[in-house]
């Protein structure tokens, strides 16, 4: 089996999540692919961080297609961080075959995660284009330290199958939404 994580506070789940979904179940060929509603996020601020239940609640009724899964695992294993999270899962599902989704706006950030390296060396990864990040990929630390590990998007269907590091830039359809702006204009209401 070939399951996407795609990781993030969902705080609020939107279309443009399901976009970028879509986009990766298609191009990379997943079987499933589970939204890692995360407790929290070490790098964003907690204070307006809906409830856990309320975002998974609102993930669920949002992603309406089979494939995609809402998962909570992260609470449930008492850890913060991305890289311990994925190192986990791949300990307790050595027969999956993982690809960690990202939006290309996360790529610039990327770097400040703790651990990232490890989490590249462990996982192949597909960054999904997002607006005004199509370009500023290229300059990412991640791009240019794993420049020779990138692998052209004409050959994302075989990412999974790739040893990492191996990650792709996937160009597609782009949605403007943003969680921050909806809460931005909810909070302006």
């Amino acid at each position: 089996m070939t399951v996407g994580l795609f990781g993030g506070s969902f705080n609020p789940p939107h279309a443009g999540h399901l976009l970028v979904s879509e986009i990766a179940l298609r191009t990379l060929g997943l079987d499933r692919l589970w939204w890692m509603v995360t407790p929290g996020n070490p790098l964003k601020s907690r204070r307006e961080l809906k409830p856990l239940a309320d975002r998974i609640a609102e993930s669920e009724r949002l992603a309406r297609d089979p494939r995609i899964v809402v998962t909570a695992f992260e609470k449930s294993f008492g850890e913060a961080y991305t890289a311990r999270v994925l190192a986990r899962l791949k300990a307790i599902r050595p027969g999956v075959r993982f690809v960690w989704i990202m939006g290309a706006d996360n790529l610039k950030s990327f770097h400040h995660w703790q651990d990232w390296q490890r989490i590249a060396r462990t996982y192949p990864i597909a960054v999904i284009d997002r607006p005004g990040s199509t370009l500023s990929y290229l300059s990412s630390k991640m791009a240019q330290r794993f420049d020779e590990a990138r692998v052209d998007e004409s050959d994302a269907r075989a990412l999974a199958r790739m040893r990492p590091p191996a990650w792709t830039f996937i160009h597609g359809p782009r949605s403007s939404l943003s969680s921050t702006a909806i809460r931005a204009a909810g909070s302006a209401r």
